[in-house]
């Protein structure tokens, strides 16, 4: 499966006055051919919940480089990307220009502002107090309102018989009751959902079962193999699925829809 690249790779082709961005595993960027497998399954969450916020105000909590609050912003009222990180909050403002979206400098925990959705993606695994953000986090929605929050899944991100994947940045990584009961804490209703690999991808993970990676190492053509594979993955190469759906457990990432 595609690895994720190190920090001597930088952003390509950014428009005029964008300072591009290092991929340090840290974040995921647009604009690296080696990182589209990880953008993509990323984005393919933007997606779905974009379609969820339509002409509402969405806060984007943990914004990184901003392609997703952007993503929120053709579909949402308004938009909000909050990020500490200064080369992200000075990219993001930079190169992602609407007139419903704006990005603050600021740390998650404590920016203040009212909004109908949270969306917090691919973050709460790196924080020491998950329940005191989700807490937050409520009390910003309006009436009606949901947060949206995702993690990876440890079951499928840790290598075989691990506890953990090694990812230095990651606090604590769950499982999917694990990740509901700590979501259940804060919010009276919560909905989960999994990321699942579909089309090519669906396809690519049946033939590494049948032995797919020891035949192109042997005939040496894995650098060529992947240097055109991963580039062209696609959201539709993920698949969202419900609980009712699929086997959580079996997910790559976990998604939690919660409400008061």
């Amino acid at each position: 499966m595609p690895v994720r690249a190190g920090p001597a790779y930088e952003q390509r082709d950014q428009p005029a006055g964008v300072p591009p961005l290092e991929l340090t595993g840290e974040r995921t960027l647009p604009d690296v051919p080696e990182e589209n497998y990880w953008f993509r399954r990323h984005l393919v969450v933007y997606e779905w919940i974009a379609a969820r916020v339509r002409g509402e105000r969405v806060i984007d909590m943990a914004s990184g480089e901003g392609y997703g609050s952007d993503v929120l912003a053709e579909s949402a009222a308004h938009v909000t990307g909050v990020d500490a990180n200064l080369d992200a909050y000075e990219h993001a403002r930079a190169r992602y220009r609407r007139a419903n979206l704006r990005f603050e400098r600021a740390l998650v925990e404590r920016f203040e502002e009212r909004a109908d959705a949270i969306v917090f993606l691919q973050t709460i695994e790196h924080l020491r107090e998950p329940s005191a953000a989700l807490e937050h986090f409520g009390s910003l929605l309006h009436v009606g309102g949901a947060v949206y929050v995702s993690t990876p899944n440890v079951l499928t991100l840790a290598p075989p018989g691990a506890e953990r994947s090694d990812n230095p940045w990651h606090v604590r990584e769950y499982r999917a009751g694990e990740f509901e009961e700590l979501c259940g804490r804060s919010f009276a209703r919560v909905e989960l959902y999994g990321t699942y690999h579909a089309r090519k991808l669906r396809a690519h993970e049946l033939a590494l079962r049948l032995g797919w990676d020891a035949v192109h190492e042997r005939l040496h053509i894995s650098r060529a193999f992947y240097s055109r594979f991963t580039p062209a993955i696609s959201t539709r190469d993920f698949a969202i699925r419900s609980a009712r759906e699929a086997d959580l457990d079996a997910s790559l990432d976990l998604l939690a829809v919660c409400r008061p």
